[in-house]
């Protein structure tokens, strides 16, 4: 049985759009009473919720309905939620996902993340923690920050953390929304080694008991759309082994 908490009062309100309109969240689980509950948990948050017991119904949501946040059951009665974010994935839809599951193998979690889940959550749970993290997934990627943003360099490649634009030597360079969060991190730290235990914690919030393959998976993706196609460019990844990777542009 799903170990439940709600607290009373709100954690935070003050997630809204710039035009101050609330967020909105879909919680997909075929458990009519948790989905009852985590739709109350958004509810409290000051954020619409609408839910679905199925997967089919979350992809028509998904692409008919804009949502900010999807809280996703790996386990549905039709397709699974690995299904219904690959569908969504292969359309382009960056919409956060948080997966709720009582699989709690790694090699679960790390299917999640690889198919482009933003966090992973494993039954039984405390319903505050779940909210806490669709908090953290809207506030990284539904809320802009203030002023006109920065635009960060390092060598020929550009990053604008408003537009989310990246380019490198002029050229467009397109990311999902997690390779973009990584990229981030590294822009934000030119000439300093991220070790895979960092990368995590500051990208996906939690370690996975130490497992790094997530991070290496996304090093390639980046290093692929980064360095591979600009040959005549030095590679701007670099890997130090035992301590982790760095982004630098060598002179």
């Amino acid at each position: 049985m799903t170990a439940l908490a709600l607290d009373n009062e709100p954690m935070d309100q003050s997630l809204t759009h710039p035009d101050g309109s609330p967020m909105c969240v879909l919680v997909v689980d075929d458990e009519a009473n948790l989905a009852e509950l985590l739709t109350m948990a958004c509810t409290l948050q000051g954020w619409q919720a609408v839910s679905t017991g199925t997967g089919r119904d979350a992809v028509r949501l998904a692409r008919t309905e804009h949502f900010d946040a999807i809280v996703l059951d790996v386990m549905l009665p039709d397709i699974t939620g690995f299904e219904v974010i690959e569908k969504l994935r292969a359309e382009n839809n960056d919409t956060p996902v948080v997966f709720l599951s009582a699989r709690d193998a790694v090699d679960d979690r790390l299917t999640g993340l690889r198919l482009g889940g933003d966090d992973y959550v494993t039954k039984p749970f405390n319903l505050d923690e779940v909210v806490a993290r669709v908090a953290a997934r809207l506030r990284r990627s539904g809320v802009p920050a203030s002023g006109s943003g920065s635009v960060l360099r390092v060598g020929d490649l550009v990053l604008d953390e408003q537009s989310h634009d990246v380019s490198r030597a002029g050229i467009p360079i397109d990311l999902t929304a997690r390779e973009f969060e990584v990229l981030l991190l590294f822009m934000r730290n030119p000439r300093v080694v991220l070790s895979k235990a960092q990368i995590l914690d500051r990208v996906w919030d939690y370690d996975f008991g130490g497992n790094g393959n997530i991070v290496e998976l996304y090093i390639s993706y980046l290093r692929k759309k980064i360095d591979a196609p600009f040959p005549d460019s030095p590679p701007l990844f670099h890997t130090k082994r035992g301590a982790g990777y760095v982004l630098r542009a060598d002179d």
